[in-house]
């Protein structure tokens, strides 16, 4: 050990003219050399940054780690399921001062199922994939959602998603549009060909939670649903490019399923199924269930989904939809615009449905309303359950390349009333259908519609144009406001 006297030795200092002065030096060059580095403060605020961005979002995190703290490795062949789970345990401790913030880095990282934690960001790189596991073993089994009674693809439970999240507080997955790849064409195989004793994972899905931010991010190929937050409240989904084949089963966009307070805005979806498809549980279990969906907000929405509808309101409708205003959206070769599906069986309701401003391109239908979608949990719904559909308002549309107009088709003991149309001008097709306005059981109005409605819908003139309702107040989710958030992670 260099001592005081070993110092001064090799230093050939023996006898100083000022030996008060000279011990005074030397005591503190010795205290300098043996500073441990984790006291040397103005050396770790000087420390090289090797990763920092800035990102919009509803709150900042106090606390930031990146997943290869937590041995993570992006190969694209190394599973990283610990990693991700090791990490946000790890930072859940945070949830009460300040919250906490995973970055996901360039590369491949390939995980199975996940659960996320309050008070939390997950960031993804531009440069990151999260990659699914084509192992079902990675992928934990759960209970069927309450208000289903069963799994959609199977009687029993279902597999859960890849990235999950229950009864969470302030919670916010987002990038600079990095990539989610839910590999889902094992998983669409095994649905065709009947292989599936579960439901398929869907790529996020958030329970019983609140105050839930989705946003930049792409998400490719998910082996069924995208995104579904369910039974819960105060979301936003912001900027998110989803794509699956056209043809891939029940690859819905965004479903948000008796939620409470939602804002869907700046997406672009190409997907086998509904671009957004608005739920509240299936037959007798929904209507138990009790639980709507109301006070959500559709915007400026690019969807393209040849087999199915941009916007759907059901089919599992029965605890009810209602509130719901969609805008400024662009529907490109997709079967239908706007879809009500519900059946006999269904109750529930879905009404107070506002659009505006929608342009539509290559279409078979423009409106389309089904009273007859089957497709139930089981045989013990109640026949008696009728749904209720009322108020139903379209206005200022414009379409080309259309097949046909309308078909709208209510129940007959329950018929859809006060349906509303008006300034909206259809081009046909080359090859369109002979009759373009197919109604029954229906009523309601229009105004300066092209081609002329049916006859259940009288033509009110043209001074009534803007006959068709469309709220002007602003929903509470329209209050939620985005800050400038940073990380920084210092070599």
């Amino acid at each position: 050990m260099l001592t005081y006297q070993h110092l001064k030795s090799k230093l050939g200092i023996c006898s100083p003219r000022k030996p008060q002065v000279m011990d005074t030096l030397l005591l503190l060059l010795l205290v300098l050399m043996f500073v441990p580095p984790s006291l040397n403060m103005v050396e770790s605020r000087k420390a090289p940054i090797s990763d920092y961005f800035e990102y919009s979002a509803v709150n900042c995190r106090a606390y930031s780690a990146s997943l290869t703290d937590f041995g993570g490795v992006g190969d694209g062949t190394t599973l990283n399921t610990k990693a991700f789970q090791s990490a946000i345990d790890h930072m859940s401790q945070f949830s009460s001062t300040g919250g906490s913030q995973l970055f996901v880095p360039p590369g491949r990282w390939l995980t199975g199922s996940f659960n996320l934690t309050s008070h939390f960001t997950l960031f993804l790189h531009q440069d990151a994939v999260i990659l699914a596991s084509q192992d079902e073993s990675d992928w934990p089994l759960i209970d069927p959602l309450p208000s289903y009674g069963r799994g959609r693809d199977a009687q029993g439970g279902r597999y859960s998603s890849l990235i999950f999240g229950t009864n969470l507080t302030d919670v916010i997955i987002t990038g600079d549009n990095g990539t989610i790849d839910g590999q889902g064409d094992v998983w669409w195989k095994k649905f065709h060909k009947g292989d599936l004793s579960y439901t398929r994972p869907y790529l996020i899905e958030i329970m019983y939670s609140e105050n839930v931010q989705i946003s930049h991010l792409t998400l490719v190929n998910s082996p069924s649903w995208n995104v579904h937050p369910v039974y819960s409240s105060n979301i936003v989904v912001q900027g998110i490019t989803i794509l699956a084949p056209v043809n891939s089963p029940n690859t819905d966009g965004i479903n948000p399923d008796s939620c409470t307070n939602t804002r869907i805005e700046d997406c672009y979806i190409v997907s086998g199924d509904d671009c957004v498809a608005v739920k509240s549980g299936w037959d007798e279990y929904g209507i138990a269930y009790g639980m709507p969906t109301k006070q959500l907000a559709i915007r400026r929405l690019t969807c393209i989904s040849p087999t199915s509808a941009v916007i759907a309101l059901g089919s599992e409708m029965s605890g009810g939809i209602e509130d719901v205003r969609a805008e400024d959206i662009v529907a490109i070769n997709s079967e239908s615009g706007v879809r009500i599906k519900t059946a006999v069986g269904r109750g529930g309701y879905v009404k107070d449905i506002y659009v505006r401003r929608m342009t539509m391109s290559t279409m078979r239908w423009a409106f389309w309303m089904t009273g007859n979608y089957g497709s139930h949990a089981d045989n013990n719904y109640d026949p008696n359950a009728l749904p209720l559909i009322q108020n139903i308002n379209y206005r200022d549309m414009v379409a080309q390349n259309v097949t046909m107009a309308a078909r709208l088709e209510g129940i007959s003991n329950a018929p859809f009333t006060g349906i509303c149309i008006s300034n909206v001008t259809i081009q046909l097709s080359k090859k369109p259908y002979k009759v373009q306005w197919n109604c029954t059981n229906v009523a309601g109005i229009s105004s300066g519609v092209t081609p002329e409605p049916c006859m259940l819908l009288p033509d009110q003139g043209p001074e009534k144009i803007g006959v068709c309702t469309f709220p002007e107040d602003g929903l509470p989710i329209d209050d939620v406001k985005f800050q400038t958030c940073t990380y920084a992670r210092h070599l």
